[in-house]
């Protein structure tokens, strides 16, 4: 059982920011009350898939074991340990209903129309077409129509301070307004809901939880996986060749008779031992599938280095490429 809950989340994505969101309201933070996972979505690590069987983001493992697999869900568990904002706190049971209700409408239709809207080619034949585009982003409109009518008359959805709705529909009104800031932001009628947006987008409380310790660029580093640093040049050249054949830096498997591989706890060393010295964005993380390997016959043996003794991953062969399962930019 983990000693502190960990949350499993991806910095853009609209359920796992307004999880993020709640936790951070409730006093909760990264490192000393929970672990945080950032999750790359090609590249689910297997914690996150034992633990949920959707493996989609957020997920919230409790050191008890229960796992919520519900942004909303997350939510309520952060605000029952401490709503200091008056999310929840401080409504009747009528605007509890009417929060139930927004967020329904924003997690159902909103949604479904959006998707539809910003990624049409997900979806084929249903929103792929300019016209259906179109289509998807009026019947978005009309919603948000109906919100900016709400925040006219108080500023907030549900009146003079925000809710548990205002914070759980934000992250997807902001993902509207991306898929094309200018439109939105020239749309006579919403000056209510842009208003509103705007004192999100500009405020402390999103900041905090997009960048860190809240959210990171890079995956975390799952202990199930292997590790490989690799010079870019290198690993574009072997994606055209099929073959990657560099044991470490300036050394080849030729040469050394292995490739040089590292656990998760001793990525960071290695690269600030031996490429610390090149610039941002040319060293590259390759996240490598243990099964994958044992799949294709390699064999890994950890064997001691000179001088420290401490054990380290070698494979004995050419890493094949589709064991490579996330090439990121190793960053300090």
């Amino acid at each position: 059982m983990p000693a502190r809950p960990i949350l499993y989340s991806f910095r853009r994505c609209p359920y796992a920011i307004r999880a993020r969101l709640a936790l951070a309201a409730a006093g909760l933070q990264p490192g000393s009350d929970l672990e945080l996972r950032e999750v790359a979505l090609k590249a689910k690590p297997t914690e996150l898939v034992e633990a949920s069987a959707k493996a989609t983001v957020p997920v919230l493992v409790l050191p008890q074991g229960e796992v919520i697999e519900e942004s909303l869900a997350i939510m309520h568990w952060a605000l029952a340990q401490a709503d200091p904002g008056g999310w929840l706190a401080g409504w009747g049971a009528s605007d509890r209903a009417t929060i139930e209700a927004l967020i329904h409408e924003n997690d159902g239709p909103f949604k479904h129309h959006l998707d539809r809207f910003k990624y049409p080619d997900r979806y084929p034949g249903a929103g792929s077409s300019p016209d259906r585009q179109a289509f998807h982003r009026q019947e978005a409109l009309a919603i948000l129509r109906r919100w900016n009518e709400r925040l006219a008359a108080a500023g907030w959805l549900l009146g003079p301070r925000p809710s548990l709705a205002d914070w759980a529909l934000m992250p997807f009104v902001r993902q509207f307004r991306l898929a094309d800031p200018e439109r939105f932001d020239a749309e006579p009628e919403l000056a209510p809901l842009q208003g509103w947006l705007a004192r999100w987008l500009q405020g402390p409380e999103l900041a905090a939880v997009m960048a860190a310790p809240w959210a990171s660029r890079n995956a975390w580093r799952s202990p199930a996986w292997l590790y490989h640093l690799a010079l870019r040049p290198e690993w574009q050249a072997a994606r055209q060749t099929g073959t990657y054949d560099r044991s470490t830096r300036g050394q080849s498997l030729a040469a050394v008779g292995f490739i040089h591989l590292s656990a998760a706890d001793q990525v960071d060393a290695t690269a600030q031992r031996f490429y610390a010295d090149l610039p941002p964005g040319e060293v590259l993380e390759l996240c490598i599938d243990r099964q994958r390997l044992i799949s294709a016959g390699l064999e890994v043996r950890w064997e001691p280095v000179p001088g420290s003794g401490e054990l380290f991953p070698h494979l004995y062969g050419a890493l094949p490429l589709d064991a490579v399962v996330l090439a990121q930019p190793w960053t300090p």
